[in-house]
């Protein structure tokens, strides 16, 4: 067995790993950042974090119940008509 060489892979890996670890503790940072940010939008928007689920749903069922009447009140006898 080659131990210098054994002992430079081990080093390289070694050196590889530090590298993600930063790498990860920086992402990690931001995703906390962006985190801190959202919870802040979300506080000035009037909507608690732990009711979003339902605020999405709420607002969902809303549009949907906005194009729903908006398609009603498009005159389909002139739109059935051909040019």
């Amino acid at each position: 067995m080659d131990y210098e060489k054994e002992l430079n892979s081990l080093k390289n890996n070694l050196e590889k790993a530090k590298s993600l670890k930063y790498r990860a503790e920086a992402r990690l940072e931001q995703l906390k950042q962006q985190e801190t940010e959202i919870v802040k939008e979300l506080k000035e928007l009037g909507v608690k974090p732990e009711d979003l689920e339902t605020e999405i749903k709420g607002l969902t069922e809303e549009i949907n119940k906005l194009f729903h009447e908006a398609n009603e009140l498009l005159p389909k006898d002139l739109l059935e008509k051909k040019d």
